[in-house]
């Protein structure tokens, strides 16, 4: 599967900002989706997931209650909504794909096969 994200940018800390993320090639709907971050210096980090049916969700301490995923299986689409940023937030935002159809979610990068470029995320101070 490709993907593409985009929605990156500059934003002030406590606004909001949201990401999409736009697959082809395969069966969008049958496969978990999730976003990671990787911020300048820093391992790569999971931030939330959503499972194929889009019924489950599963996010990082760090970003509970303030993030939001979701899906749109008619579009192929998932998208990242971003609400009370703040500067740690900044990073490169990954979207995605599970290598496995159907299965429960994992926040596990090891279990995702397919990746998007990123999308760079800035929060000013």
């Amino acid at each position: 599967v490709q993907l593409q994200a985009s929605g990156g940018g500059l934003v002030q800390a406590g606004g909001s900002l949201r990401l999409s993320c736009v697959a082809s090639g395969r069966t969008f709907s049958t496969y978990n989706m999730g976003w990671f971050r990787q911020a300048p210096g820093k391992e790569r980090e999971f931030v939330a997931t959503i499972s194929w049916s889009g019924g489950t969700a599963r996010y990082a301490d760090s970003v509970k209650g303030r993030f939001t995923i979701a899906r749109d299986n008619a579009k192929n689409t998932v998208y990242l909504q971003m609400n009370s940023v703040k500067p740690e937030d900044t990073a490169v935002y990954y979207c995605a794909a599970d290598r496995t159809p159907y299965r429960s979610t994992s926040y596990d990068p090891a279990d995702f096969g397919s990746w998007g470029q990123g999308t760079l995320v800035t929060v000013s101070s």
